[in-house]
């Protein structure tokens, strides 16, 4: 297809699917479900956040520090990447397609059913932020879309941000939250009485999760679903182009993004914690705005590390967990699950923000060491191998299952080529 641009859309394999690069999208797929992690081990273990208000259980100088940098570095932040990182993605899918000999679009409508199904059951049964539903509409949106020139789609991936943006800011000029929200005292009694129920039966949980589905479709619809379709945008358009091709070796490009990124992105975070974080409308326009500047300095950053031949283990760790993501991010849900609910240990409402920051980075680093293990002998993860049969209508071949290192990427990246490397 031609680009707006003057050249030529580059969707061969040898344009986008270089090794490097590869390894590349994996480190930076697993750096992102750290920082997810970090953001939703604090809902999982208690109803006080997804309530809009802190745990008056913690409230030393140092729990409300955690939750500051919490909030300023992670929060609104790592979603934005991994979005990203699924545009990328998208364009890998059909290469996959072109290789196969396959129509794409009943290929991708078919794992775009089985995210969304995926989502449902991690909703019901597990944590109820779930993302995978919303990533699912999102990209039937893109499927209808991906056609389109890469001037069109950044435009259009510049006027959905926009709009979100405005959206924000005129809720933040002409409504008032007090009029439809509850009061802070009402918060603290709901969060509470859910945070037992948190420790009920497997079927208050259940409740629980399905109680809160109006406020996930709400969030979805207004700000998640819309920034994550930009992202999606902007990732296909960066894959198209094979962005992380021999970007390690364009330093001056990386300092730049870091010397720009870095101090509009603290400077927004430290606004938006100060501001109150998810429970301001100001202070979530203000993330809008600056959030993809740390979050462009925090690629540029990890990339530069990647290439550092004395950090090496650092990117065998986060490609391990990044090339099976879509096993880690549920396996996440489900550590969190057996940790705070009251089917397992029935920690929920006992564990300060200090300990859940501890907490994630363990539960992460046992996740990459797993990963490692796992795909010594596997080429895919075991969600990954279901979604791929689902997706593709036929299992894949033994000799590709059991290729080992030359796992697939991620959820939504199974390009790589077979050859040894």
């Amino acid at each position: 297809m031609a680009s707006p641009f003057g050249t030529t859309h580059r969707t061969d394999s040898a344009a986008v699917t270089g090794t490097a690069r590869i390894r590349d999208v994996d480190a930076l797929r697993g750096f992102a479900l750290l920082g997810i992690f970090v953001v939703n081990i604090t809902f999982m273990a208690s109803a006080y956040p997804g309530n809009l208000v802190e745990d008056p259980a913690f409230s030393t100088p140092f729990d409300d520090a955690v939750r500051f940098v919490v909030s300023g570095l992670f929060s609104m932040k790592f979603y934005l990447l991994f979005s990203f990182l699924f545009g990328y993605s998208f364009v890998l899918q059909i290469q996959a397609a072109e290789r196969a000999g396959a129509a794409f679009a009943p290929r991708m409508l078919r794992r775009i059913l089985g995210l969304f199904a995926l989502g449902a059951g991690h909703i019901v049964l597990l944590y109820s932020g779930d993302v995978l539903t919303t990533y699912a509409v999102a990209c039937l949106v893109l499927l209808a879309v991906y056609r389109v020139g890469d001037r069109v789609a950044v435009v259009a991936a510049g006027a959905i941000y926009a709009f979100v943006a405005l959206s924000l800011l005129v809720s933040a000029v002409f409504l008032d939250r007090s009029e439809f929200m509850p009061s802070s005292d009402e918060a603290l009694v709901a969060a509470e009485e859910q945070t037992q129920s948190m420790l009920g039966s497997f079927a208050d949980i259940v409740g629980q999760h399905l109680d809160g589905l109006g406020l996930l479709v709400v969030q979805a619809a207004s700000l998640q679903g819309p920034t994550a379709l930009a992202m999606f945008l902007l990732g296909m358009v960066a894959a198209r182009r094979s962005l992380f091709s021999g970007l390690s070796t364009r330093g001056l490009l990386l300092r730049r993004v870091q010397w720009v990124g870095f101090p509009v992105g603290l400077v927004g975070g430290a606004l938006f914690a100060t501001l109150g974080a998810d429970t301001s409308t100001q202070a979530t326009l203000v993330s809008v705005v600056t959030a993809p500047f740390l979050t462009a300095a925090y690629v540029a950053t990890l990339v530069r590390i990647l290439h550092s031949n004395r950090l090496t283990r650092v990117r065998g760790a986060l490609e391990s967990v990044g090339r099976v993501a879509l096993t880690n991010y549920l396996t996440q849900s489900l550590v969190g699950f057996v940790l705070f609910t009251g089917i397992g240990f029935g920690l929920a409402g006992q564990v300060s923000p200090p300990l859940l920051l501890l907490l994630a980075v363990v539960i992460f680093s046992l996740q990459a060491l797993v990963s490692a293990l796992w795909l010594r002998h596997h080429r895919y993860g075991p969600v990954e191998y279901l979604l791929r049969c689902f997706t593709n209508w036929s299992r894949p071949e033994r000799a590709e299952v059991t290729a080992g290192k030359e796992g697939s990427a991620c959820t939504s990246d199974n390009s790589r080529p077979t050859k040894q490397l």
